[in-house]
C-alpha cells in the first residue's frame, strides 16, 4: 500500500541511529532514524492532510495522536518467512519490496519473547523441519504471560488447543487468541484505546452494542458492562470459536455471537430490536476496509445512535468517510492511535454520527 507523503521541504528530520542492523532492507520499519515525538508529528499531519483533502471535516473533529506507550518491542507477532537454500541451509527472515529474503536473528519491534526466541526458532527448523518444505510462512506469536507459539509448517500447524491459547488483559478481562486468528498486534496501547472509547456519554444510556467485524470478540468483551446487550458479527470460523470460547470463560451471557457475513446478518438483527433502544456500533474492518456492499449496508443502517470506526488505512478510511457523509452522516471525532510505531502505518478511530 502506498501512503501519501508530506512535501519533503517541510519536514525537518533529526537523524537517530536505528537499533535494526537491517533497517530499510526488510520493508517494515520506516522511521527507525528519527526520534518518536518527531514520527508522532509526522503521522498526525499525514491523517490530518488526507482526511481533509478528501473530505470536509472541521479541524475540530481532529484530536491528538496517542503514543504507544512501547515504542519499541511492542509486537505480539510477526509473519516472517522460510527458506531452505540449495545448500541445506535454513533462513527465516522478512520479505522486501522485491522478491527474497532479509534473514534476520531479531527484530526491535516484536515484542522481547519473540525477538530473542528467533535464533531457537532457526535451529528449531534447521534440525527438524521436514526436508520437503524449500518455502514456508511463518507466524510467530506472544502475550502477556511470555509464552512463544510459532507454526507455518504443516497442515493446521497455526491452530492451537484451548490450553494453549494465548491471551492478553484489557478492561480486567483475559481475551484469548490463537495464531491463526486476527488480533490486534500493539497490546501496549489498548488500554488508552479502550479509556478514549469509554469516555463518550453514549455508554451512559446502557445501549445495545454490536461488535462488527468482531474477530475473537476484543470490543465486546472489554465493552461488555457499558452495554445491556452484545451482537458479535464475525464470518471466520475459527475467529467465532475463540470469541465463543472468550465468552463462555467470561460467563457474559448477555453477548450472542452471530456468525456470518455482517452486510447480510445485521439488517435482520437490527430489524428485530426496538426501535428506541439506543444502538451503538463498532467496526474493525480489514487493512482494505469495507466492501461496497458492506459500506451501503451501514451508511443505511437504522437506529444506531453512535458507530465507532477503527481503521488501519487512512486511504480506505477515507474513502469509507465519504460513503458515509454522502448519505447523512456526521463526522464528530478523529482520533488517531500509533498502533505501529517505527512503521509507517498508523490506527485512526473515527465517531460518526447520523
Amino acid at each position: 500500500m502506498t501512503y501519501p507523503t508530506l512535501d519533503q521541504e517541510s519536514i525537518t528530520t533529526v537523524q537517530s541511529k536505528p537499533l535494526c542492523p537491517v533497517f530499510g532492507q526488510c520493508g517494515g520499519c520506516a522511521y527507525q532514524d528519527i526520534p518518536y515525538a518527531q514520527e508522532l508529528d509526522l503521522k498526525q499531519r499525514l491523517v490530518k492532510e488526507l482526511l481533509r483533502e478528501k473530505l470536509a471535516v472541521a479541524d475540530g473533529c481532529f484530536e491528538p495522536i496517542v503514543p504507544s506507550p512501547e515504542p519499541w518491542h511492542y509486537r505480539n507477532r510477526l509473519d516472517l518467512k522460510f527458506i531452505r537454500t540449495r545448500d541445506g541451509r535454513v533462513l527465516i527472515g522478512f520479505t522486501p519490496a522485491q522478491n527474497g529474503i532479509v534473514p534476520v536473528q531479531t527484530c526491535p519491534i516484536a515484542r522481547e519473547p519473540i525477538a530473542a526466541f528467533l535464533p531457537e526458532l532457526r535451529n528449531l527448523l534447521q534440525k527438524n523441519a521436514p526436508a520437503r518444505y524449500r518455502l514456508a510462512n511463518l507466524v510467530v506469536r506472544t502475550g502477556d504471560d511470555g509464552r512463544v507459539q510459532w507454526g507455518g509448517i504443516g497442515r493446521r500447524s497455526c491452530r492451537l488447543n484451548p490450553e494453549d491459547y494465548l491471551w492478553t488483559e484489557v478492561e480486567g478481562r483475559r481475551i484469548f487468541y490463537s495464531l491463526e486468528t486476527f488480533f490486534q498486534a500493539n497490546l501496549s496501547i489498548l488500554p488508552a484505546l479502550f479509556r478514549r472509547i469509554k469516555a463518550f456519554d453514549c455508554w451512559q444510556k446502557n445501549p445495545i452494542l454490536f461488535d462488527l467485524y468482531a474477530g475473537v470478540g476484543l470490543f465486546a468483551i472489554a465493552l461488555a458492562d457499558q452495554a445491556q446487550k452484545i451482537f458479535l458479527l464475525e464470518e471466520n470460523v475459527q475467529s467465532t470459536a475463540l470469541a465463543r470460547h472468550n465468552l463462555d470463560y467470561h460467563h457474559l451471557t448477555h453477548a450472542e455471537i452471530i456468525p456470518g457475513r455482517m452486510e447480510e446478518t445485521l439488517p435482520p438483527l437490527l430489524a428485530q430490536q426496538e426501535d428506541d433502544t439506543p444502538k451503538v456500533a463498532i467496526i474493525d474492518p480489514p487493512r482494505a476496509g469495507l466492501s461496497p456492499q458492506a459500506l451501503d449496508t451501514l451508511v443505511h443502517a437504522r437506529g444506531f445512535t453512535q458507530l465507532f470506526y477503527l481503521s488501519c488505512n487512512p486511504e480506505a478510511l477515507a474513502r469509507d468517510l465519504d460513503g458515509f457523509i454522502a448519505r447523512g452522516w456526521k463526522v464528530e471525532k478523529i482520533m488517531p492511535f500509533d498502533f505501529f510505531p517505527k512503521t509507517r502505518h498508523v490506527e485512526t478511530l473515527v465517531l460518526l454520527t447520523p
